[in-house]
């Protein structure tokens, strides 16, 4: 149910999802829930929810560098690329924020083990939060800045291509 989640809202919100995109979405689910709880891979490889955490940031950044851009209706040079990339960082840390403040919650609330270790566990996957939205963050800079920087700015140039009404300033450098 949860990997049809994207699709609904994409078509309710008359978004195009590059496959890419969808398969990305689709593994890290199964990752988590199957993999993760079921197959119980978080007691099993101690870098499980690393990986985790550092996919799903690197997947926020970049989910935010598109509706900020987006904002500026694909408009490069309405502001610097490093404003750009750094509001991509941020948004992709708060979300990990947000997730850890959701963990600890669901640990006091119902008495779960989310946070497995409690601080260590919190630190090492704010750590590696950081790292995947840096990563994101870098990839729009370089986007920005038209460098390629990888599949990352190729699925951002895919999304762009596919959903250009929502960045019509760019719609001419689309054409290329």
């Amino acid at each position: 149910v949860l990997s049809l989640v994207p699709v609904v809202l994409a078509s309710r919100f008359k978004i195009a999802l590059p496959l890419p995109f969808l398969a990305a979405i689709i593994a890290f689910i199964f990752a988590s829930i199957f993999m993760g709880e079921a197959f119980d891979f978080y007691e099993r490889f101690w870098w499980w929810d690393l990986a985790l955490h550092g996919s799903s940031a690197v997947g926020f950044g970049i989910i935010a560098f598109l509706f900020v851009f987006m904002l500026f209706e694909g408009d490069r040079l309405a502001a610097p690329p490093i404003a750009l990339a750094l509001i991509t960082f941020c948004m992709a840390v708060t979300v990990g924020a947000i997730w850890e403040v959701f963990e600890y919650g669901m640990d006091r609330t119902f008495g779960l083990n989310m946070q497995k270790s409690g601080l260590d566990d919190t630190m090492g996957d704010m750590i590696i939060d950081g790292a995947g939205a840096l990563l994101a963050a870098v990839t729009a800079y370089f986007y920005l800045k038209d460098q390629n920087s990888g599949m990352l700015s190729h699925s951002i140039r895919q999304f762009i291509a596919m959903n250009r009404r929502l960045y019509q300033k760019s719609k001419h450098r689309l054409r290329k």
